[in-house]
């Protein structure tokens, strides 16, 4: 007899996620069934959550077709392979993974590139694929089951995403000097990543831009050389006289058309941002200022199988300082969105089935 898998599936967009309790199927062919020890609850779980991303100029873009409902939720996963489907390899029962959740067709250019996350037919887990609000999720192909090493999973899980996120979107600015400045905007879940792993990948200690400064002292903590308001218009020229006309380089992992108007005002001459946040919003940009200031501008979403494995080689170094996280059970999913919904979550909020 097949045990009970109990998981909380988004039924309606925006509406409570329901408790559910189904029979757990048997694996397919190639399939690695784990079970979730730790899943992360991500700001993009609040999109999916809503089922659209606000625009800011009266458009929504629709999420609802991509992550068709019902579905559960959740894409940061780490656990323990307790079955194999017929054919899979290169893990074994008892192994402790992270599950790279970027999932895509296979077959297209991308995905033979080890691009999957850049896939237009995906199959993401979380999305098009059941996924981390859970207690077991079904893994496609045994090289998505990272192994997790010595890694606590709480602090494991956040790196198939957050993690992730960040450590692509770093790697685009490398390599940098000493003695550049990088400003992250946002000291949340992902931007937190981004400060923690800044000194390592760039060999500078940035500078974080927050508007709550509750955030602040996790941002030191993180490693950030210093903190400032956004909104505060002295901190603003104070930045770009100590910089000499502004920052080197931006990372916004916030994304409202505010936080990307201050990233591209705050870049001096020939400086380069980088867009990841997803929180919706619009600002214009001006094609004459682009060409003037000589200013590159990128867009980074996820990244890949290979990049995952590398950061999770990095982080069992020990030489990453670790992520906040506060752990709690997996019935409390969807006050815990209802909290990042409102902005009120400092740090990562990982579940524990």
């Amino acid at each position: 007899m097949r045990p009970m898998c109990r998981c909380f599936k988004l039924v309606q967009h925006g509406q409570p996620m329901v408790d559910t309790q189904e029979p757990l199927r048997e694996p397919a062919a190639g399939e690695v069934v784990v079970r979730i020890l730790a899943a992360g609850v991500c700001h993009s779980d609040v999109m999916l959550y809503d089922g659209f991303v606000d625009t800011g100029t009266g458009r929504k873009i629709d999420l609802s077709r991509g992550v068709a409902a019902p579905r559960v939720l959740g894409h940061e996963i780490a656990g323990e392979v307790t079955e194999l489907g017929a054919g899979a390899t290169g893990v074994k029962v008892g192994d402790k993974v992270v599950v790279y959740p970027w999932i895509g067709c296979g077959k297209c250019a991308y995905c033979t590139s080890d691009r999957e996350n850049l896939c237009s037919a995906p199959r993401n887990l979380g999305l098009q694929l059941d996924g981390g609000f859970s207690q077991y999720v079904f893994v496609p192909d045994a090289k998505y089951c990272i192994p997790a090493g010595k890694l606590p999973l709480e602090q494991a899980a956040p790196y198939a995403c957050s993690g992730l996120t960040a450590y692509a979107a770093l790697k685009k600015l490398a390599p940098m000097r000493p003695d550049q400045t990088v400003l992250i905007l946002g000291a949340g879940g992902v931007g937190l990543s981004g400060v923690r792993f800044a000194k390592h990948v760039l060999g500078i200690s940035p500078i974080v831009a927050d508007i709550d400064q509750a955030k602040w002292p996790l941002a030191v903590e993180a490693g950030a050389s210093q903190t400032l308001d956004p909104n505060d218009a002295d901190a603003a020229k104070a930045l770009a006289k100590a910089t000499g006309g502004g920052v080197d380089a931006v990372v916004d992992f916030v994304g409202t058309g505010e936080s990307f108007a201050y990233g591209f005002n705050a870049l001096r001459k020939g400086g380069k941002m980088v867009s990841v946040g997803l929180i919706g919003g619009s600002t214009p940009v001006v094609p004459a200022v682009v060409v003037f200031k000589a200013v590159t501008i990128q867009g980074s979403m996820v990244g890949t199988c290979g990049e995952l494995r590398e950061l999770l080689e990095i982080a069992q170094t020990g030489v990453l300082p670790p992520l906040p996280v506060k752990t709690l059970p997996l019935d409390s999913v969807n006050e815990v969105i209802g909290r990042l919904h409102a902005g009120n979550f400092p740090g990562r909020a990982v579940l524990t089935p």
